[in-house]
């Protein structure tokens, strides 16, 4: 399976967009956003957890990080609420499930070998520090040899100033309408840029948005189908 298989491409998938499909699990479904490779493949999926699903046992392979959107995601090491960001590298396994349901972003089989970090973190207890320009705020995520991820927020009004995404730039939008000069992007869409990509971002009412930087070129993704 080939969704979005061309790092090379820009890709916008807004709410509308959706198409949840079934997964192997009762009770569990994905919104497909990329992938590469079928039950097991590198991925970046939204999943949808009804009230009281489970998801089989499985080991990551490649990695995953996840970051729960909504409701409250549960493994056998504990319970995640909305707003926790959680990094399992290569080689951890978990049985996951949820008593009220849930919803995840999450990431598969993206991880360098040399990353071993395992941890979570409740960012919506965490404070942001100032950003490049006024009405900008991070919160650092993690950084790696591949990839640097971070929560940024936007005050209504803030631009920020034109510039190339080396190793690429993926986005996903959490809360407001990020913008930037192809277009609006609601809470819930999905952006993935290129390597050496440009644009000049800027929210009017002001966002929240998670982004991942640096792992989209030749060394930290494919840059095309083949």
């Amino acid at each position: 399976m080939r969704i979005n298989a061309d790092f090379s491409q820009r890709v916008v998938v807004r709410p509308d967009d959706y198409d949840w499909v079934h997964s192997p699990s009762n009770g569990v479904d994905r919104m497909m956003l990329d992938r590469i490779g079928d039950e097991v493949a590198r991925a970046t999926t939204l999943v949808r957890f009804a009230p009281g699903s489970t998801f089989d046992a499985h080991t990551h392979g490649g990695g995953e990080e996840f970051l729960v959107l909504d409701g409250v995601f549960s493994d056998e090491t504990g319970d995640f609420p909305a707003g926790s960001y959680v990094r399992n590298p290569i080689g951890t396994s978990h049985a996951p499930h949820t008593k009220g349901g849930c919803t995840i972003f999450v990431k598969l089989h993206q991880f360098d070998p040399s990353d071993r970090a395992q941890f979570c973190v409740d960012t919506r207890s965490r404070d942001f520090s100032p950003g490049l320009v006024e009405g900008l705020s991070v919160l650092p995520l993690h950084d790696a040899i591949n990839e640097n991820v971070a929560l940024v927020r936007w005050s209504p009004g803030t631009v920020f100033k034109r510039h190339a995404h080396w190793g690429g730039e993926e986005i996903f939008v959490l809360e407001g309408t990020f913008q930037d000069e192809y277009g609006d992007y609601p809470a819930g869409t999905w952006l993935r840029s290129p390597h050496l990509s440009e644009h000049t971002p800027f929210s009017e009412d002001g966002c929240l948005i998670y982004v991942k930087t640096g792992h989209l070129t030749a060394s930290g993704a494919p840059q095309s189908a083949a």
